[in-house]
């Protein structure tokens, strides 16, 4: 049912022909990617093969050699990271990236910068609160001393306090044991069901696939295959290159 809404939903974001040089080096050639609203979209690739770069373009944090972006109808790729952000996407990036010298606390309030309604951004931190009782927790705990699986949930939280349209996700199961993944892809799951459209790309392509709505392969820079998550996990070209096998289930 939620794929059918899905399609008949107006995109929320369009890259259009998007190019990205790094120097003489073309690491996104001509990509189009649609993201509809409510959706969660899953981009898979080997290292290298440009999926990180697509979400830092989309952020602002990587300027676009050719192309355009478009979100919500309107043009971005020429806003600085900030104005993006105010705009309702925002990220939460591969490694992490917490301030360690700093509480959890003070990392959520970083994450509301752009927020002025202090009880909206009170509301929120709630939300994230109980998302993430461990958050909780360790709210007056300096960021440096949580485990990986705590600094991933404030990685998430701290993203989320902005009130994202477009929540961008990279690598969120990275370096986490099995049962914490589990905890961290139910987690994404019940953020989507909640209204916040979700761009992930994730190293475990069978979890990945499984948790989204659609999905898009990229080999160094372009665009291979896309379509339903649940087509491309039984594609016997998917299977090979990224599940390690058929799968059986």
């Amino acid at each position: 049912m939620k794929n059918n809404l899905n399609q008949a939903a107006a995109p929320i974001l369009q890259l259009k022909n998007l190019k990205v040089k790094y120097g003489q080096v073309e690491a996104i050639h001509g990509l189009n990617l649609t993201v509809n609203q409510g959706e969660l979209v899953t981009i898979l690739g080997a290292n290298g093969a440009g999926k990180s770069t697509t979400l830092m373009v989309i952020c602002g944090l990587v300027p676009v050699s050719d192309g355009e972006i478009h979100f919500n109808g309107r043009r971005i790729d020429t806003l600085r990271s900030h104005e993006v952000v105010s705009l309702g996407i925002t990220q939460s990036p591969e490694g992490r990236r917490v301030f360690g010298p700093m509480t959890v606390a003070e990392n959520l309030a970083l994450g509301a910068f752009t927020k002025d309604d202090k009880a909206k951004v009170a509301q929120r931190l709630t939300w994230v609160y109980d998302l993430f009782p461990r958050l909780f927790e360790r709210q007056s705990q300096m960021a440096g001393t949580l485990s990986g699986g705590e600094q991933q949930m404030l990685a998430i939280g701290r993203a989320l306090m902005a009130d994202p349209k477009l929540l961008l996700l990279d690598e969120p199961s990275l370096g986490l044991a099995p049962l914490l993944v589990k905890s961290i892809f139910q987690t994404i799951r019940a953020i989507n069901q909640a209204g916040v459209t979700i761009i992930l790309v994730e190293q475990n392509a069978r979890a990945a696939l499984k948790l989204a709505d659609r999905g898009y392969v990229l080999e160094v820079g372009r665009l291979v295959m896309e379509g339903p998550a649940a087509r491309l996990l039984h594609d016997p070209q998917v299977q090979s290159t990224y599940l390690g096998g058929f799968d059986q289930n």
